[in-house]
């Protein structure tokens, strides 16, 4: 289940990036209720996921404070 979860999170991720402040409110849920090996992952899967999407930048502080 909490495999699902994670893919989940990421499916929500990619339809609410066309909106910076909704990528930022759900990657901060995510980080909330993931587990920590799944947190860990998702970090590596934004910043690809990012890379070339500048707008998103700005989300980048939550995953620094996690």
């Amino acid at each position: 289940m909490p495999r699902a979860m994670f893919e989940y999170t990421k499916v929500v991720l990619q339809k609410v990036s066309f909106n910076t402040e909704l990528f930022c409110k759900e990657l901060e849920k995510a980080m909330k209720r993931l587990l920590p090996y799944e947190v860990d992952e998702l970090v590596i899967w934004v910043k690809q996921y990012t890379a070339n999407k500048p707008e998103l930048y700005v989300c980048m502080g939550v995953i620094d404070n996690k």
